[in-house]
């Protein structure tokens, strides 16, 4: 018997809640969208409004992935996140040594299932894009290779960002449409260096040496800048009006960095960089949902 002023049981513990909270946090969820998005529109790119096969898949670049890119991150970059203001916020966690065991863990867990079953169900091409796209984002922040602190590799290694548009059809046993993924690469490239401009303080003073380091903001801005109109004539190839919307907003981002080329404008437009790609992503996915609609061809 109770009075009815009883609290229901928890159905989840605190302290589970609470590490699946943090778990989360450290995947930073405002940029999922660079991979799951990506993996959505490599569905409808195959001309499929949804295809059950690219499930597991496009689960996968949820949270177990971006754990792994961020999760991975956080732990080697524990000295710089300690004196970066954006850290501890919706742009990243700062997590303590103590948590290093926890997000190894967890990285482990939720990647490592879906690893082996692609490995027992997925073709060889698209097992070796997945894991290429894993090994990318594992070796940007880990040594010895640490491509984070190699400039231009740094940069370059987040053409793999694109690898989904590659991942997907193969999976399908299709062919990737290769003048997106080739453009999503190259958009990838120039919006890893941009982003990086608002760290250069931080970075310098750890002794990373990044692309934006190396350059400075204006010449990061025009490395930005050159990559992304290789992506948008490349994007032209599939779609004008997506090329367009891309060439807009990479202008405007660009131009206002070489108006005032400092960290501190790079901060400014961080949050129109990370607009990005849902702005682009949900012009470019509502053609291509039009399209299979109306039964064009993407």
């Amino acid at each position: 018997m109770t009075d009815g002023t009883e609290r229901m049981p928890r159905l989840v513990p605190s302290g589970v809640a609470a590490t699946v909270r943090r778990l989360v946090h450290i995947s930073r969820p405002v940029l999922w969208i660079n991979t799951i998005g990506s993996g959505l529109v490599a569905v409808w790119l195959t001309g499929a409004l949804f295809d059950l096969r690219a499930l597991p898949i496009l689960v996968w670049l949820t949270l177990p992935f971006n754990l792994l890119i961020y999760g991975v991150n956080d732990v080697f970059d524990q000295d710089t996140d300690a004196t970066n203001p954006r850290k501890g916020s919706i742009e990243g966690a700062r997590i303590r040594q103590s948590e290093v065991r926890l997000i190894v863990w967890a990285v482990a867990v939720v990647n490592v299932p879906f690893l082996v079953a692609f490995l027992l169900t997925l073709p060889p091409l698209a097992n070796a894009a997945v894991l290429l796209y894993a090994a990318v984002f594992v070796c940007y922040s880990a040594p010895p290779l640490r491509f984070k602190a190699r400039p231009y590799l740094d940069s370059l290694s987040n053409a793999a960002y694109a690898l989904p548009l590659v991942i997907v059809p193969f999976a399908l046993e299709e062919e990737p449409v290769w003048p997106a993924a080739v453009g999503l690469m190259a958009w990838s490239v120039a919006k890893h260096a941009f982003d990086a401009v608002q760290d250069i303080v931080e970075d310098r003073d750890a002794g990373i040496t990044t692309t934006a380091v190396r350059l400075g903001a204006r010449g990061a801005a025009l490395w930005s800048g050159a990559w992304w109109t290789v992506s948008t004539v490349l994007f032209a190839v599939v779609s004008i009006p997506v090329a367009a919307v891309n060439l807009l907003i990479a202008g405007v981002l660009v131009v206002s960095l070489l108006r005032d080329p400092t960290p501190e404008t790079g901060h400014r437009l961080y949050r129109l960089s990370v607009a990005f790609p849902y702005i682009a992503g949900s012009f470019a996915g509502v053609l291509l949902l039009v399209a299979i609609v109306l039964g064009g061809h993407a």
